[in-house]
């Protein structure tokens, strides 16, 4: 797939271990042409974050925090994630105007996002030209934050005057618009980024590009408004499921792995986790979004291509029990006295004793592929 021309600014939502993470990865590289280094596992021109509940706006755009010089304590504006992400963007459209830049934002709703973008909420309205609909204004200390961001060295003088590059304000913008001045569009974007510093605004410019993950699966999450939600693309990473088995399209680390029983008999892992993904789905009438509940096949990562029991019991068996069916245990203790054992589900305990049981059953409901 080529780069695409136009900023993305979307959400990839699914059930845990679908690899969302994976698939902006891979947006990344096909859609936007962003580099992907093999050995650091980085991806170029890219700041990444992960929202929680302690994460602040602050933290997301920038904060001044003290430090020890010499015998004094002074204090310096550390830009945050969105502030560096816009400032390699800008920095750019000034040095390479053909490069995209990416913010990644892991668990968004595991932050209150509502609070932490504040006033950069605006921004993700976009025009057709990529460029943010409204500018938001910013202070003298993001400003300087900003231009720091950027590979510029900035400060605030004792007479209250930013300094960048060693000249005042007004002469930096005046020399950086009579050098910029064009009439070519990557022209036309450098001198809207500076006339909107130059008035202390900043916008989001078309090759700044916007991905985020969610997992409502977790039910100690932040509601995300309408207006939030309708300001974004949607993504799903669906589940995996017996079209995928059918088709082909299991993940060939998924498909050569085994769970081995105390027993000694072996399991064929991905059995066991679209197993359990159809019981799920056969009974969706007893669980809430449904299209989160489910598992995906690295919910739980082969180690030299096997998966413990032990790694069942502590994770998926907890999930089941703890997430998706925490509402109505109907469906479990169903199961368990009609097919597996006389046992009355009653407590967690009861339910993880009889795992070897549980796990072989859903392995079982799925036909082998070789």
């Amino acid at each position: 797939m080529g780069n695409s021309d136009k900023p993305i600014q979307k959400i990839l939502f699914g059930s845990p271990g679908t690899g969302k993470s994976y698939q902006v990865r891979e947006i990344a590289q096909d859609q936007l042409g962003i580099e992907f280094d093999e050995d650091t596992k980085i991806l170029k021109n890219t700041v990444k974050t992960v929202f929680h509940p302690e994460y602040t706006y602050s933290d997301f755009v920038g904060k001044l925090l003290p430090y020890t010089y010499g015998n004094s304590v002074v204090y310096k504006y550390y830009p945050g994630h969105f502030l560096q992400a816009l400032g390699k963007a800008y920095r750019g459209l000034i040095e390479n105007p053909e490069e995209k830049y990416l913010l990644v934002i892991d668990e968004l709703n595991r932050g209150n996002a509502a609070a932490i973008f504040g006033s950069i909420f605006q921004l993700l309205d976009r025009e057709d030209d990529g460029w943010s609909t409204y500018e938001v204004d910013i202070s003298e200390l993001e400003l300087v934050g900003l231009f720091n961001a950027m590979d510029y060295k900035a400060n605030i003088t004792g007479d209250r005057e930013i300094q960048v590059e060693g000249t005042i304000l007004e002469k930096f913008f005046l020399h950086e618009l009579e050098n910029k001045l064009g009439s070519n569009s990557e022209d036309r974007d450098r001198v809207r980024m500076l006339k909107n510093l130059k008035d202390y605004k900043i916008s989001l410019p078309p090759n700044l590009s916007i991905l985020a993950t969610i997992n409502t699966s977790d039910e100690s999450i932040y509601y995300l408004d309408s207006a939030f939600k309708r300001r974004w693309d949607w993504e799903y990473v669906d589940a995996p499921s017996k079209a995928d088995i059918r088709d082909n399209k299991v993940p060939l680390i998924i498909f050569q792995a085994t769970l081995e029983l105390d027993n000694g008999e072996h399991l064929k892992w991905y059995r066991c986790i679209v197993g359990i993904n159809e019981f799920i789905k056969s009974h969706h009438q007893s669980i809430r979004r449904l299209e989160d509940k489910q598992m995906g096949w690295w919910f739980i990562k082969p180690h030299d291509e096997k998966v413990s029991l032990d790694q069942v019991k502590d994770k998926v068996m907890f999930y089941l029990w703890d997430s998706v069916f925490a509402r109505d245990k109907r469906p479990l203790g169903k199961l368990f006295t009609e097919s597996l054992s006389d046992t009355n589900l009653t407590t967690y305990a009861d339910f993880v004793m009889h795992t070897k049981k549980f796990i072989k059953y859903m392995h079982d409901s799925v036909p082998a592929v070789e």
